[in-house]
């Protein structure tokens, strides 16, 4: 522990410039969220002209009819043009937000709310949470109606959403109540943390970050979900006992299996797993189940399982300590810089002894750049687990030495396909765009690869023989 404190400490001296030089933060940052901005609009740019093309790629010519293809090439024209307009309309309200104070009128009004009630701002955990409410309701407001917009419209245009105005006031409601519930007590916490453990609290505050994730990982689908979706037990019959039959081979902890009514708003398909490492769920999408066939869904499955066997969550989460890691070893720097929150209109009073979570919320701004380059290198990471996952699927028969399997590339090629034509997914993507912005590989790389895998498989069979 004292030789990471030293590291860090050694650290602190290389960023003492921070503190000690003349900087104009607030234009870094307005020109850092504008340049990732227009960076993002560029790519919406370059990526909606491929909405113009009049049939799919090759590799899909024979699984995409005309008017499948169409519908598609319409949803992402919408989709882009709603993107862009987005995209600059939020930016235009951040950047508002930065150059008229915003930030400090809202610190203002956290300590007139706690004065009201007889708290100085000696109690900065209170005044903290007092900002957070202020910053959220002003962040809200804009957002709503371009989410109703979404919702209603261009959901609804292209068959989409099946959120009923009353639901969609409700799911809003239970969301704000959740984001109240949960995530007040976690910024007390983790502010609580933070001072408790003063100039050593990157260890501490990562185990209670780390400690947070995992008590997410149990309470999200036990008590989170079922307030806006219904999780039953799938029931009997084929698809079942494959899925189960698939998970005992593999040695799959697997507890429950669940088919969840994805239907109530949106038609969109999925399947997923979650829990603990000695107990796993399994969640199905209604629409899935509808739309696939059961050795379909069972191939999807095999491919999701292909991210635990390889222990892709795992080494996400190993990433995202070291990604937490570095975020918190620089985090003094700023912290200790009262010219840092004077350069974003707080007062000399606040500066001189700033506030936790205004400092961090400034300096996570300043990092909006190196944000962006990372999440591409995610994006990268994310590819290669998805082909990896993919392979496995196509590999499952060798692994469990069963030949009935040996189609399951071709029937998660069908899946893949049946995915895309039913969610009108983007058949022409952009390289850039897609490194940007897209965690998993295009339906024309992964269908290329799985019959890459399975033609490499067939070549070492035929060799064997």
């Amino acid at each position: 522990m004292d030789l990471l404190h030293s590291q860090l400490v050694a650290l602190q001296q290389k960023l003492s410039f921070v503190a000690t030089d003349p900087i104009d933060w607030k234009f870094y940052v307005q020109a850092f969220s504008w340049g990732v901005t227009l960076f993002e609009s560029y790519l919406l740019l370059r990526q909606y002209p491929l909405y113009s093309k009049t049939s799919p790629p090759e590799v899909l010519a024979d699984h995409f009819d005309a008017e499948a293809f169409t519908k598609s090439q319409n949803y992402g024209k919408d989709k882009a043009k709603f993107s862009l307009i987005t995209g600059l309309l939020k930016q235009a309200l951040d950047s508002a937000m930065l150059h008229y104070g915003l930030y400090a009128f809202a610190w203002d009004i956290g300590g007139r709310t706690i004065a009201y009630f007889g708290y100085g701002s000696e109690y900065e955990i209170l005044q903290s949470l007092a900002f957070a409410i202020v910053l959220f309701v002003i962040s809200s407001i804009p957002s709503i109606p371009l989410s109703a917009y979404q919702t209603f419209v261009l959901e609804e245009k292209h068959g989409f959403n099946k959120t009923t105005p009353t639901l969609f006031v409700t799911d809003l409601l239970k969301s704000w109540a959740i984001g109240f519930v949960i995530g007040m007590p976690f910024l007390a916490a983790f502010l609580y943390v933070f001072g408790w453990a003063g100039d050593r609290f990157v260890p501490w505050l990562m185990a209670f970050l780390l400690a947070f994730q995992i008590i997410m990982v149990i309470i999200y689908p036990t008590v989170i979900q079922p307030l806006f979706n219904k999780l039953s037990p799938l029931k009997e019959g084929e698809l079942r006992t494959r899925t189960e039959s698939l998970a005992t081979k593999l040695k799959f902890p697997l507890k429950h299996l669940y088919e969840i009514d994805g239907s109530k708003r949106s038609s969109h398909s999925n399947a997923y797993f979650f829990g603990l490492p000695w107990s796993k769920h399994i969640v199905i999408f209604d629409t899935l189940i509808k739309e696939s066939k059961p050795d379909e869904v069972e191939a999807v499955l095999a491919h999701e399982l292909g991210h635990w066997y390889h222990m892709h969550p795992t080494k996400l989460l190993c990433v995202s300590q070291v990604h937490i890691f570095t975020i918190l070893a620089m985090f003094p720097a700023f912290l200790h810089a009262p010219q840092f929150l004077r350069a974003f209109d707080f007062s000399q009073a606040v500066s001189v002894r700033p506030p936790t979570i205004v400092a961090f919320l400034l300096f996570q701004m300043i990092l909006s750049p190196l944000e962006a380059v990372i999440g591409i290198a995610l994006n990268f990471l994310s590819r290669q687990f998805e082909w990896e996952a993919d392979r496995f699927a196509c590999e499952i028969q060798d692994r469990l030495s069963a030949p009935e399997m040996k189609d399951m590339g071709e029937r998660l090629s069908r899946a893949l396909i049946t995915l895309h034509v039913k969610n009108l997914s983007t058949l022409w993507v952009d390289w850039l765009y897609s490194a940007y912005h897209h965690s998993h590989p295009t339906l024309t790389e992964r269908l290329k690869a799985l019959q890459a895998y399975q033609s490499k498989r067939d070549g070492a069979a035929k060799k064997e023989l």
